[in-house]
């Protein structure tokens, strides 16, 4: 793969699962040296709650985006073949992305990860929230509703735009409550509460902003080897001081992933390459680009 109009895509939250990564440990050289690597980096077996651990062990935020995060770098390093023409990740994922293109060694990424999960969670502890997916409305009737909440005081806000049809709030409680109550009411075929610790991409995660800006500063970035879709604006970014100022406005701004396929799209990209656990991204990516073909990296 080694054509501009091939895309290598990363997973966010959620696509972890019990045994994650053993395989490629146990087939891949490359993939079981990184995979000791973060172990070390991080001073605690990963792999050990990786392969071994429940559903809840992997549901928590600080154990989470690590392991996606590692999963889905190993995987691509067992590929030394991949040469993507560009590269996107959702929410957490553009992490995975940013090493792929060259931005960020892994090194370095890895405790940027850390850092991010423990300074989110300390935010859903301060400010407790929760997130739903609204299912079969448009876009800008659930952004009115939120917005419409929000004005009477309760935090509500856009904020994974996953596909046509499928957008994700966040918010407070009473805020997520009122919006799917009031989003059901406006014809939404779904508001399904999802089970996560905190408002992700929302106002109510300010405080880990300071935290992750001050990681960031210290941290190398290069200039991409190919284009970096990131979340926030949709568009490909090369340039590190972009690429840094975008990563740390991401936990407080929507995930823009139906605007970011269809841009890839727009600039030619016809084949998309999920690169991590699970296959989400692979669904997504169907719904926005029907016409384009999608796999995964295995």
């Amino acid at each position: 793969m080694t054509s501009n109009k091939s895309a290598v895509i990363f997973p966010g939250q959620g696509s972890q699962f019990p045994g994650m990564a053993r395989e490629l440990f146990e087939q891949s050289t490359e993939a079981r040296r990184l995979l000791e690597q973060a172990n070390d980096l991080l001073g605690f077996r990963l792999t050990d709650t990786m392969f071994s651990g429940s559903e809840d062990d992997l549901r928590r935020t600080d154990v989470t985006q690590p392991a996606i995060f590692v999963h889905s770098v190993a995987q691509f390093v067992a590929r030394p073949d991949l040469a993507p023409g560009a590269v996107a990740g959702h929410s957490l994922g553009e992490f995975s992305a940013l090493v792929a293109a060259g931005v960020l060694a892994f090194e370095d990424a890895l405790p940027l990860v850390a850092r991010r999960a423990q300074a989110m969670q300390a935010a859903c502890q301060e400010q407790p929230g929760t997130m739903a997916a609204i299912l079969g409305l448009d876009d800008a009737t659930v952004e009115h509703i939120c917005l419409e909440i929000s004005a009477e005081g309760a935090v509500v806000v856009a904020a994974n735009y996953n596909c046509p049809g499928q957008l994700v709030i966040s918010g407070s409680v009473r805020g997520i409550e009122r919006a799917c109550e009031a989003l059901k009411a406006a014809g939404a075929k779904r508001a399904l509460p999802l089970p996560v610790g905190g408002a992700f991409h929302s106002p109510l995660m300010q405080s880990a902003q300071a935290a992750l800006a001050e990681a960031i500063e210290k941290t190398a970035f290069r200039e991409a080897r190919c284009p970096v879709y990131q979340n926030v604006d949709a568009r490909p970014h090369t340039a590190p001081a972009e690429i840094q100022a975008n990563l740390l406005a991401q936990l407080t701004a929507p995930v823009r992933w139906t605007q970011t396929v269809q841009n890839m799209a727009q600039a030619g990209t016809t084949d998309f390459a999920e690169c991590g656990p699970g296959k989400v991204l692979q669904g997504l990516v169907k719904k926005i680009a029907p016409a384009a073909a999608v796999s995964s990296v295995s």
